[in-house]
C-alpha cells in the first residue's frame, strides 16, 4: 500500500514539475520577445500552468527576494523550486523502489 501512495506522490512531482518547466519555457519566450502575447488555447494553458506553479515560488521570493546585480534583478525561485522538486522527486523513487 505505501509503495502505490509513494509511486502516486512521485508521479504528481514529475507533473509539477514539468509544469515549472513549462513555467520555464514561457518565462524566457517573455523575456527574449517583449511584445509576444498568447491568444486562445495557449491562454488557458499558460494561466493552468501559473495558477499550479505561482504558490510555491511567491513563498520563496518572499524568503528570498530577487537579487540586484546592476540594472537587472536574477531570480532564483523559480529554479530552487525546481531543484527542491527534483530531489523530492529522487527521495520518494527510492523509498518507492524505483
Amino acid at each position: 500500500m505505501a509503495a502505490i501512495l509513494l509511486g502516486v506522490l512521485y508521479y504528481v512531482l514529475l507533473v509539477f514539475w514539468l509544469l515549472l518547466l513549462g513555467r520555464l519555457v514561457v518565462e524566457l519566450v517573455r523575456t527574449f520577445a517583449r511584445d509576444w502575447r498568447p491568444t486562445g488555447v495557449a491562454v488557458v494553458i499558460i494561466e493552468s500552468v501559473f495558477t499550479v506553479t505561482d504558490p510555491p515560488i511567491k513563498a520563496l521570493r518572499r524568503v528570498l527576494p530577487p537579487i540586484p546585480l546592476g540594472p537587472i534583478r536574477l531570480d532564483l525561485s523559480l529554479m530552487i523550486v525546481m531543484l527542491v522538486v527534483i530531489i523530492a522527486m529522487n527521495v520518494v523513487g527510492g523509498f518507492a523502489g524505483r
